[in-house]
């Protein structure tokens, strides 16, 4: 495969899982989760979802907790949405990207005080 289309299923993906996790799961574990970013690999058998929680760590837990419990249903509904031969296997992961900028900007003004 190539890695454009890879891409472009990864993009595909990430605004399907948006819609999928804001209006069809019914967990309470799952709090306010937002899809940062999706990584598939070449052969477009599996897919890593970075997602960011508001929250503390408790409540990130929780709702990373959530999504493996519903990742099965969520495979499902992108199945449904996304026509490939075979759907990718799914990980949940942070994205700690947020929090290391913010970590940054905080050390920045730090130094300009």
């Amino acid at each position: 495969m190539s890695q454009l289309r890879a891409n472009r299923v990864a993009e595909q993906m990430k605004k399907e899982l948006g819609d999928i996790i804001t209006t069809k799961i019914k967990d309470p574990r799952v709090g306010f989760v937002t899809v940062t970013d999706v990584e598939v690999t070449g052969d477009l058998q599996q897919a890593s979802v970075y997602v960011s929680v508001l929250g503390d760590e408790d409540k990130k837990r929780e709702s990373l907790l959530g999504l493996a419990k519903a990742k099965g249903f969520i495979r499902s509904e992108i199945g449904k949405r996304i026509r490939l031969r075979k759907t990718p296997e799914l990980t949940f992961a942070f994205d700690e990207a947020l929090e290391h900028g913010n970590h940054i900007e905080a050390i920045l003004r730090d130094l300009n005080k």
